[in-house]
């Protein structure tokens, strides 16, 4: 006889409270990533990955965010997580979590992320072996390359013939450069001007101010996406994107205490994996 063992959560959304569907033995167990569903289907395929990292990066460190368009899977992500105390978080707080006005359904992934597997040192590349590769290169590519290497001997002919005039004629160009170097130095140090004017401009202490000032966003940034992100910290009014200018937009608060805790902790948050952005207070 099959013993069955059932551990059920109290539903709660503290971030670090048990909240979480009713496990039994034969579900899938933890790991570090999860799977989302119930998404909207119209959102673009970027907006829906960046909004998911702006709203899942709060419960620890994101690895991989998977979102695909294709009709079988419309409407389903994967976040994969660098520890499994964050999926855990995030799944717990964000079940049923409305998401574009849609409650969203969060489990563990059956399998591992991709990104989960290159860092523990589990993952295989798949495909192809390189003999199989190597057995698909055709004759009319074959003789693509000769075309190829035919025409970069045409060509290195062409350079030789120019080589020594582009040499004198270098030469002569690089004396007048190095004459106007100098008098453009003499210049700078005669009039007293600063070498570097980017240093002097972060040395001027910002204002406290209850709105700041966000750059180097993200082309497609949503409204909704940048509050996902700012209402984490209390005292969070509005968002206000500036019209024309798709990298730039304004986060205001009750004051600027709250202003400031939201400044400190976002002030360089990456939107994406590689474009963190810029939270200044705004100028008055």
């Amino acid at each position: 006889m099959t013993r069955r063992v059932t551990v059920t959560f109290n539903k709660t959304t503290n971030a670090t409270a048990n909240l979480s569907p009713t496990y039994t033995m034969t579900s899938i167990p933890p790991n570090q990533t999860i799977y989302i569903r119930n998404l909207p289907e119209k959102i673009k395929k970027e907006e829906l990955k960046r909004s998911l990292y702006a709203l899942f990066s709060a419960y620890g460190r994101i690895l991989d965010v998977v979102a695909m368009k294709t009709i079988r899977m419309h409407g389903q992500a994967w976040v994969a997580f660098r520890e499994i105390t964050s999926a855990t978080a995030a799944l717990r707080s964000l079940n049923g979590f409305m998401f574009y006005d849609k409650p969203i359904k969060i489990e563990y992934a059956k399998a591992k992320s991709d990104a989960v597997a290159k860092l523990d040192g589990t993952w295989k590349k798949s495909g192809l072996t390189d003999d199989a590769k190597r057995a698909k290169v055709s004759s009319a590519q074959a003789a693509m390359l000769a075309l190829s290497s035919q025409k970069r001997g045409r060509d290195s002919e062409d350079v030789d013939i120019d080589k020594h005039a582009k040499e004198r004629r270098r030469g002569e160009g690089e004396e007048e450069e190095e004459d106007q170097d100098k008098d453009n130095e003499s210049e700078h140090e005669s009039e007293g001007e600063p070498m570097d004017t980017d240093v002097a401009k972060t040395e001027v202490e910002e204002l406290p101010n209850r709105t700041l000032f966000l750059q180097n966003l993200v082309a497609d940034v949503t409204e909704a996406m940048l509050s996902y992100l700012f209402q984490q910290y209390p005292g969070f009014k509005e968002v206000r994107l500036v019209p024309g200018r798709v990298d730039m937009a304004f986060v205001e608060y009750e004051n600027e205490g709250q202003s400031a805790l939201a400044k400190d902790a976002l002030d360089g948050f990456k939107l994406t994996p590689t474009r963190p952005i810029r939270v200044t207070y705004a100028k008055r």
